[in-house]
């Protein structure tokens, strides 16, 4: 998971803004503070989406110091704003395993509503965790 800066502003008569160092382009606005939270999260998932549509790859999140410390920032409020990083892509790779553990497998996932290969990652992965630590 990423998480970047989102900075809130607000000038007298105006509703709260809302925008992404990170992301320039994105922006947000609400009439209440908690709006422009929800709206801004919203915005920045569909400024992701496409990016991510478009084969861009994501920014790294900025330093908090380094973005404070620009003169237009310093009357901001921050929130962070976790994004979701894209994932891995699929491989398909070919296994030898005896008829009979295939089968348990198969029988296994089909039980718990997993595909075969999602089931054998998901073992792996818990298995790796748990010795590594």
């Amino acid at each position: 998971m990423l998480t970047y800066i989102a900075l809130i502003r607000k000038a007298e008569g105006s509703d709260y803004s809302v925008d992404f160092p990170d992301f320039p382009g994105c922006i947000s606005a609400g009439r209440t503070l908690e709006e422009a939270r929800k709206l801004a999260l919203e915005a920045l998932g569909f400024h992701v989406e496409g990016m991510l549509e478009d084969g861009e790859p994501l920014p790294s999140p900025s330093d908090l110091d380094a973005v404070m410390s620009q003169p237009e920032n310093r009357g901001a409020v921050v929130f962070l704003a976790s994004v979701t990083e894209p994932a891995a892509k699929s491989v398909r790779v070919n296994i030898t395993l005896p008829q009979d553990v295939l089968n348990e497998i198969d029988e296994f996932a089909r039980r718990r509503g997993y595909t075969r290969s999602g089931f054998i990652a998901r073992a792996a992965h818990e298995t790796i965790q748990r010795e590594v630590g």
